[in-house]
């Protein structure tokens, strides 16, 4: 039987299924009716000669093997199981789990230790038939021989660590069952099942909150407001997805922590069916991570086992096929109709479908993901109407109709040294009217709008939070701390071994002493991250100063003529594609940063590197952007006394009309550039490049791959998708889409409309990953969306300041008020260009500075412009900072100051506002708790009735027995 081999110590062969022995039956003596109910439940293990399975040197019929060049072949004969669903050997006990190890290619049953003299006596009857033979033995290369014996014994001890680890899944509870070269050849499969008896008692130590027989009725609030949440419910029926989950609930049912000793009070009328594959999946996993190997050199779990490669990988299954046409009806295949399909990106996401089949963590990444993308269609038509507005007053905005005039005939001092000549400012008429569109009045109103919207996102993303909370049993939920990670005890133990070897007591625990190294490493090359970020933005400043002079001194008038427009779009786009090259680079950084800091957690670790990788590409994205909003034209001199930086390259200026149009253009590349290409392109490009190497050395055609998919079983068709990588990439594109939209949205204000845009695609297009390409992820539960939350908050109360910044420093919004109420005669903005150029006489050029071509425009200059609030040369203080510089330098930080306290206090009343928890949910929690107390209350009542009832039936017993037998028990 399979009892007598488990406590046995044997190992699980290949077609075999064991149950634990005689200690569950002890844990299961305790248990009464249950542990009789689970006592019929178990399943003998399916006689090899009903498998299909031969455990010898041949090959399966019907399976793919490997022929003498190691080309995948594939046979006719069709699959041995008629159900291909997830299910052991006997169709009946499900898979919950599934690990995965490398095999040798042949596929003959290796004996266990117990059989090792019946080897030593056949390799030495071998020896001896050899030696009878008469032609000589080749001698064999000893380097050879020495790297097989330690490939052999490599495999041995992981052969020994498996088997031990399977003995201790086994004392546990669980069922387990090998399957070893089947079809794919090199690759072990052992299946995991979880019994009932399992299930319940891991249920309730992981306090599960399961629904009990009891419902209640759930009440949206008062008669308005019920019939109000019906009509907008009727009014966007279309958009619901069709599964039972986006109903409107009128009832629910009472969930309590899961309680083996309180079964009588949750619906088992269903067993099947109580814990669903996800909760399955993740009590299993619960148990993986919990057991140990203790008989190598030091305890090692299932994340240690993955790591040394003892195991090579470790899933739960997909419920079904997807793409059958007569598959049976699942939660995937109703996820893939539903949910992963571009035609229906108009609809609501399943929400509560995708928490079912992908756990907590899971749903509440794409429930953020879509009030995010909610949020983005208001703040795209704004967006859009601010723009708008940009147009329909371009033709009257005085600045740019003063600067298109070619009456004004004004001429402008060079843009560089030697190649460059004087030039008109009619010239810049494109730019100034462009700028216009991006630069007005209007762009104050939406930045103050966006900082409102922020803080609305924020409020109403904890809102939905918490109804979700309520929805799915977690308002009691209190994340646990997780177990310590493998690395983290590895280096605990390898400490603790010097310490004994020095003999010094050691403690279980790394310090902060044990960890300085690593810390101090992590803040010298983060340092040194951006600073390499901001020799690149410099490297790219240099470019751009060397290609305009090179254009300059072109003779081609079509370069001469598109200098700007050139120089701006080939610096945006190598700065997109440095920003791209680099975001990889940083990611594999802040990996191996945070591996060397060894935190002891698993969440711990995933906070640290989410917080080292937002930080360098936070800095990686935003550093070109930041350069042109606040330091371009800034420390660039004057004509006569220029800056100059690694020799001769003189600063690069602005253009007349400001820097806002140049900011514009990076922000709009380097936005869309990372949606189109880093964002969809590689998601999309990449797994489709590697399924097509993957068909290039399997070599077969795509026909041949269809026909060998539709043979393999479901734990064999995962193991070709994908590993799950976790949510952390995804949440990093969103966060830095965030930041594009609400950091120096002043300056782009159509940057919400391409954000939304982006997303309807994405959710799509991560909904697809999820179900069709990646293994299913293991069901974690949360609360929250964790540290993200708080960088969002940071970055929404960043996105103020910057944006009164860029308001203040980088538009010419401030200077033109000014100038309207201080200095204009009429209160216009008539003579404002001529108000913020300085004079300067060319004979003040410094040796070799001047044009090479100073007759350029067919006259001799003596005076030209340049934008500065200077004294002119024939006052008392030539070139001197005017009096108007300082007092619209003033202005500028009044304004900071003014709209910065102004809209965080808006934002902040706001927040006050809007209570973080819904009325209705917060009356549905406190009814949910006066249920529990009545149904505890009423469970005791009984209970105090039935012992009343014994105890009145009790005394009257004695005298109800006839006499005879009282005698009898006398005698």
């Amino acid at each position: 039987m399979e009892a007598q081999g488990a406590s046995s110590g044997h190992a699980v062969q290949p077609g075999e299924t064991y149950l634990t022995g005689s200690r569950q039956e002890e844990q299961l003596g305790e248990l009464g009716e249950e542990a009789d109910m689970w006592r019929n439940e178990k399943y003998h293990s399916v006689p090899e000669e009903d498998q299909g399975l031969d455990l010898g040197d041949r090959k399966i019929a019907g399976d793919i093997g490997y022929d003498d060049d190691d080309s995948i072949r594939q046979t006719s004969k069709g699959p041995q199981h008629s159900k291909l669903g997830p299910y052991f050997q006997d169709g009946q006990r499900r898979i919950d789990y599934v690990l995965t190890y490398h095999v040798e290619k042949s596929t003959r049953s290796r004996h266990s230790s117990s059989n090792s003299f019946v080897k030593s006596l056949r390799d030495s009857l071998s020896r001896s038939f050899r030696r009878s033979r008469p032609e000589p033995r080749p001698q064999e290369d000893p380097e050879i021989a020495s790297q097989q014996q330690k490939l052999d014994y490599h495999e041995d001890d992981m052969r020994f660590r498996r088997d031990e680890f399977e003995q201790k899944l086994m004392d546990m509870g669980l069922e387990l069952e090998k399957d070893e070269g089947n079809k794919i050849p090199g690759v072990g499969f052992l299946k995991i099942h979880a019994p009932w008896s399992v299930l319940c008692r891991e249920a309730e130590f992981m306090k599960l909150k399961m629904p009990t027989i009891k419902k209640y009725d759930v009440s949206p609030g008062s008669n308005v407001v019920e019939k109000i949440n019906l009509f907008i419910h009727k009014v966007t029926a279309p958009l619901y997805p069709k599964v039972m989950e986006n109903r409107v609930q009128t009832e629910k049912h009472l969930s309590y922590p899961f309680s083996r000793e309180k079964q009588h009070l949750f619906d088992l009328s269903d067993r099947d069916s109580f814990f669903n594959s996800k909760i399955r999946s993740s009590i299993v996993f619960e148990i993986l991570k919990r057991t140990k190997c203790t008989k190598t050199k030091y305890a090692m779990g299932i994340s240690s086992l993955l790591a040394n490669g003892v195991y090579t990988s470790a899933y739960p299954l997909h419920d079904g096929d997807i793409d059958a046409v007569h598959a049976e009806p699942n939660d995937r295949k109703l996820l893939y109709e539903e949910w992963a399909s571009y035609s229906i990106f108009y609809k609501y996401q399943p929400i509560g479908l995708i928490r079912k089949y992908f756990g907590e963590k899971v749903g509440l990444y794409f429930a953020w993901l879509g009030v995010y993308t909610q949020m983005l269609i208001p703040a795209a038509i704004v967006g859009v109407i601010v723009f708008l507005y940009g147009c329909a007053t371009v033709d009257d905005n005085i600045p740019s109709m003063e600067i298109c005039d070619e009456r004004n005939n004004i001429t402008m001092c060079p843009l560089c040294d030697r190649a460059c000549s004087y030039w008109k400012l009619v010239t810049a008429c494109g730019t100034a009217r462009a700028s216009h569109l991006f630069d007005n009045t209007a762009t104050v109103f939406f930045s103050i709008f966006m900082a409102l919207w922020a803080t609305m996102f924020m409020e109403h993303w904890k809102r939905r939070q918490m109804r979700l909370n309520y929805i799915w049993d977690l308002t009691g939920f209190e994340e646990e701390e997780n177990h310590p990670r493998a690395e983290y005890e590895f280096h605990v133990m390898q400490r603790n071994l010097k310490r004994e070897a020095s003999s010094k007591p050691g403690k279980h625990k790394l310090t902060c002493t044990d960890r300085m190294p690593a810390y101090m490493t992590i803040l010298i090359l983060m340092c040194f991250m951006i600073c390499v970020t901001f020799v690149i933005v410099f490297g790219v400043v240099l470019y751009r100063i060397s290609i305009k002079t090179a254009l300059h001194m072109s003779s081609a008038s079509a370069f001469r003529s598109n200098i700007r427009a050139t120089v701006k779009t080939t610096a945006a786009v190598i700065n997109l594609i440095i920003i791209i090259i680099m975001d990889e680079i940083y990611g594999y950084v802040a990996r191996w940063l945070t591996v060397k800091e060894v935190p002891k957690t698993d969440k711990s670790f995933e906070e640290r590197l989410i917080f080292k990788t937002f930080v360098l590409k936070f800095a990686n994205a935003f550093t070109p952007i930041v350069y042109l909003a606040f330091f371009r034209g800034r420390l660039i001199g004057r004509p006569g006394n220029y800056v100059y930086v690694v020799g001769s390259y003189r600063m690069e200026e602005c253009a007349h009309a400001g820097c806002l149009m140049e900011l514009c253009i990076q922000l709009c590349i380097t936005m869309l550039g990372k949606q189109l290409i880093q964002n969809n392109l590689f998601e999309i490009g990449i797994p489709k490049l590697k399924k097509l190497i993957r068909r290039r050395k399997s070599k077969m055609d795509s026909k041949q791959e269809e026909e060998f998919h539709k043979t393999l079983t479901r734990h064999e068709k995962d193991h070709f998708l994908n590993p799950y990588v976790g949510l952390n990439p995804e949440y990093m594109e969103m966060i830095i889409q965030f930041g594009m939209v609400t950091l120096f949205v002043a300056s782009f204000p159509l940057a919400p409309l391409f954000a939304l845009l982006n997303n309807i695609i994405e959710i799509r297009l991560d909904a697809k990953k999820f179900v069709t390409e990646f293994r299913r992820p293991i069901a974690a539960r949360a609360k929250d969306i964790g540290i993200w939350y708080n960088l969002l908050r940071g970055l929404s109360k960043t996105a103020v300041i910057v944006n009164a910044f860029v308001i203040s420093f980088t538009s010419d919004f401030i200077p033109r008020l000014v100038y309207q109420y201080v200095y204009s005669p009429d209160g216009t903005l008539h003579g404002f260009v001529n108000h913020t150029l300085s004079y300067f006489n060319v004979t003040d050029f410094q040796p070799n500075t001047h044009p090479i071509d100073p007759m350029f425009l067919g006259y001799e200059v003596q005076i030209c412009r340049y934008k500065d609030y200077r004294d002119p040369p024939w006052s008392d203080t030539p070139y001197e900072l005017s009096r108007e510089f300082w007092n619209i330098l003033a202005a500028r930080l009044a304004f900071v100051i003014v709209f910065q306290n102004v809209v965080m206090l808006m934002s902040d009343f706001v927040d006050w506002l809007i209570p973080d928890i819904p009325k209705d949910i917060s009356v549905q929690i406190h009814k949910e708790k006066n249920l529990i107390v009545e149904l505890f209350m009423k469970e005791e009542q009984d209970k105090r009735l039935l012992r009343n009832r014994q105890s009145n039936r009790s005394p009257h017993q004695p005298r109800s027995r006839p006499a005879s037998h009282i005698q009898t028990n006398n005698h």
